[in-house]
């Protein structure tokens, strides 16, 4: 193990930090354990790492979350197969020890069933946010604590910054690797044992790192959002799980109610969409602007008929209190940070509202809003159904 150590090059962290250090550990690293979520991915390995350099003793779990059969050789997803292999490597390489844990049936029932049924009622789901809040950040802060860890370690690009009232969930120093978006529903009691050592960092130190420490998938391309769906065809899914999505039914106008055309299934439908609606002969281009599962009805309209004034949030979570700052909220993970007004409480599950400053377009019942104040993520919820901005009649 100490030969593994001497040879990761510490040299791309800021200059201040050590690998004990990020890790902010309540001992000495030498009476302390970390144990490591390994995903098999390039980020999780210079995690494993780093806590492997940090001197503490450094545990690697993985949770298998398809049949390794099915999954043998696939690319582009995470904890199966190929994947599963590069964290056993890893984890080989550094002289930890590895667990793999069969979590299929309840990522199948968690995550994958419930992207299904969301879709088959004309939703937008997220399952990332879905597999942290459920497998990744329950289920592997069991298995961590069962252990005897001092804390779990991840790969996301987070960071978790000491404040007055305890630890604080901060957006990534890079704004292009940030996954705050996916970890709103982080709890309190969670994130007091959480560690996030790549949150400062951007990616090309990383995979410096990886290369440094002689890993094997120092050069693995990044694992696609959705990992269950390697070859981004959802639909596929969905269809296989919910039949009743591909019920062909028809497209109308959202003014006028003019029947516009016919569609293959709701599934192939989310709002904000423009292409694949094969609607020619318009004034001005459609967007999906509603689904309505039960009638198997995509409805279409300009622009306009997008802009959102305010959003309703169900089973809402707030991480620490709420600060005298002004907030703002992502309502999807590639959108930028708008300002918002929160009418109602926030956190335990309640219902709320978010009043946005200006319009917003694109807001998907079924997507997650999470909110900020400043680069801190205070919370955030499911979007269950929006408010169309009012015009103002002046």
């Amino acid at each position: 193990m100490t030969e593994a150590r001497l040879s990761i090059d510490l040299r791309a962290l800021p200059a201040s930090d050590d690998a004990a250090r990020l890790f902010d550990l309540p001992r000495p690293a030498a009476d302390c354990r970390v144990v490591v979520a390994m995903s098999g991915g390039v980020d999780s390995s210079v995690v494993a790492a780093l806590a492997a350099a940090s001197g503490a003793e450094a545990i690697g779990i993985t949770l298998q979350l398809y049949d390794h059969g099915a999954a043998a050789g696939r690319k582009g997803a995470c904890c199966a197969g190929d994947d599963i292999r590069d964290a056993r490597a890893v984890a080989d390489r550094l002289g930890m020890a590895h667990y793999v844990f069969d979590h299929e049936s309840a990522f199948r029932e968690d995550v994958v069933e419930q992207f299904a049924d969301d879709y088959a009622a004309g939703l937008t789901p997220v399952p990332c946010i879905r597999c942290n809040m459920g497998p990744k950040f329950t289920d592997l802060l069991r298995m961590a604590r069962e252990l005897g860890a001092d804390c779990l370690a991840t790969g996301h690009y987070v960071r978790r910054v000491a404040g007055s009232a305890g630890p604080e969930l901060h957006r990534a120093l890079d704004p292009a690797r940030d996954q705050s978006y996916f970890l709103y529903g982080t709890t309190d009691r969670q994130l007091d044992f959480l560690r996030f050592p790549l949150g400062a960092l951007p990616k090309s130190a990383v995979r410096e790192l990886a290369r440094g420490a002689g890993l094997r998938n120092a050069a693995k391309p990044d694992s696609q959002d959705i990992c269950f769906v390697p070859d981004g065809d959802y639909a596929r899914i969905v269809k296989s799980l919910r039949p009743d999505s591909a019920r062909p039914g028809v497209i109308v106008h959202a003014e006028t109610g003019e029947r516009l055309g016919e569609h293959r299934g709701i599934v192939h439908f989310t709002v904000g969409q423009r292409r694949g609606l094969e609607i020619g002969g318009q004034a001005e281009p459609l967007y999906v602007v509603g689904v309505d599962a039960a009638r198997a009805e995509v409805r279409v309209g300009p622009r306009r008929l997008l802009a959102v004034g305010a959003a309703r949030l169900t089973d809402t979570n707030r991480i620490g209190p709420l600060p005298d700052l002004p907030l703002t909220a992502k309502v999807r993970s590639l959108a930028k940070p708008v300002p918002v007004t929160l009418e109602g409480p926030l956190g335990r599950g309640a219902a709320t509202r978010i009043r946005f400053a200006e319009p917003e377009f694109g807001v998907a019942p079924g997507q997650a809003a999470a909110i900020y104040a400043g680069e801190r993520v205070v919370g955030g919820g499911w979007i269950a159904s929006t408010e169309a901005e009012v015009a103002d009649a002046s």
